[in-house]
């Protein structure tokens, strides 16, 4: 895989896939950027829910569940000193749908965080990683 950044104006990057998709990076106003975009730590968190949300919604469409809504909510804890790396994570597993198996969405969430989402796993070597899984269940 290759990527390639363009810087823009202040802090604001333009970041480019070998897919050719494009992301646009940017910081906050008191350290030079405008504000206009994620930063690389929130695209991190998103990353992190992109990755994991992706294997328990497969893995669940195998398993036959009918979802109807599904929401992952991040909360990380940071280092006090730098670099700023998250310490703490917790993700939030959040499905709606109808006669949904909780065996079946946790066994769908731990395969992703213990067996399928690499970033998830790049993650762990710096931060604990827990979650937590929420069943509303449609009328």
């Amino acid at each position: 895989m290759k990527a390639e950044l363009v810087w823009n104006e202040g802090l604001r990057f333009i970041g480019i896939t070998n897919s050719n998709h494009a992301v646009v990076l940017d910081s906050k106003r008191d350290v030079g950027g405008f504000e206009s975009a994620p930063s690389p730590m929130e695209l991190l968190a998103i990353s992190l829910m992109g990755c994991t949300a992706m294997d328990v919604i497969s893995i669940l469409k195998k398993m036959r569940e009918e979802v109807v809504d599904f929401r992952i909510f991040f909360e990380g804890k940071r280092a006090e000193e730098h670099p700023k790396v998250f310490t703490e994570i917790k993700l939030i597993y959040q499905f709606k749908g109808k006669n949904l198996k909780y065996e079946n969405v946790k066994k769908a969430v731990e395969l992703s965080q213990e067996k399928y989402c690499s970033v998830s796993h790049m993650l762990k070597k710096a931060a604990k990683i827990e979650y937590e899984i929420r069943i509303i269940e449609e009328n």
